[in-house]
């Protein structure tokens, strides 16, 4: 079983309110090693039991990346698109421009009604 849910859990700062910024910032490392090299099902996986423990626990940075990494590994899945995107747009709106290119690309392989 992968521990990569563990590595976000402490990448997130509510569950390390007892950490120094130094076991922080070595946390939020090890999530960014974890989730660069991470299965793409294995990273969704991930994404979404942490986020459904704690929505807004998991900080802007982490979703995008961990998106973003299986957007790349997954360019034609046009429901992660879609899902990539509304993640993106909840956060915005510094990244409405990358969440509607992402809607977009969907809609070119999917355009549903």
């Amino acid at each position: 079983m992968s521990d990569l849910p563990a590595r976000m859990r402490r990448a997130v700062p509510e569950y390390r309110a007892d950490a120094t910024a130094q076991e922080c910032m070595g946390a939020i490392l090890e999530f960014v090693e974890a989730v660069t090299f991470a299965d793409p099902d294995e990273l969704l996986v991930a994404l979404r039991e942490v986020i459904g423990e704690h929505w807004p626990g998991l900080p802007p940075y982490a979703r995008n990346l961990a998106y973003r990494m299986v957007c790349l590994q997954r360019p034609d899945d046009v429901d992660l698109l879609r899902e990539a995107a509304a993640d993106l747009l909840a956060f915005g709106p510094d990244w409405d421009d990358e969440a509607e290119e992402l809607q977009r690309r969907a809609d070119l392989l999917d355009p549903r009604p």
